[in-house]
């Protein structure tokens, strides 16, 4: 498995822990929402519902991974059985790369363009 792959199933999943944090910003550039409500939607989503907003991102991480591997034909516990170093090493590692993406994405990217765009300081 490649970096690329590794990187590609772990976006999606990194993508949805930082919703807690991304969501106020894109109902801002959508329009929908004014800077001060949005302020207060990321206060209270960062503040009583991150563990969800990773749980969720966790969870999405596991499904992405089991359909990476239903892809590449392992069904069965057998299989999995044959090819678990693999299995525990691209889980492992993809586990790592989200982990670390999700920290770069949402305590730069997001947190920079929501300085931008005045929502919090």
């Amino acid at each position: 498995m490649r970096l690329r792959d590794m990187v590609k199933i772990s976006s999606i999943p990194v993508l949805v822990a930082s919703l807690c944090c991304l969501s106020p910003i894109i109902l801002v550039l959508l329009g929908v929402s004014t800077v001060g409500f949005a302020a207060s939607l990321a206060d209270t989503f960062y503040g009583e519902y991150r563990w969800y907003f990773r749980g969720a991102g966790m969870f999405t991480l596991v499904v992405a991974l089991i359909m990476y591997f239903r892809k590449k034909d392992i069904c069965t516990l057998d299989q999995v059985r044959r090819r678990r170093n693999e299995i525990i090493n691209i889980a492992a590692l993809t586990f790592i790369i989200g982990v670390l993406g999700y920290f770069f994405f949402l305590y730069v990217v997001v947190h920079f363009i929501g300085v931008g765009l005045m929502i919090w300081e």
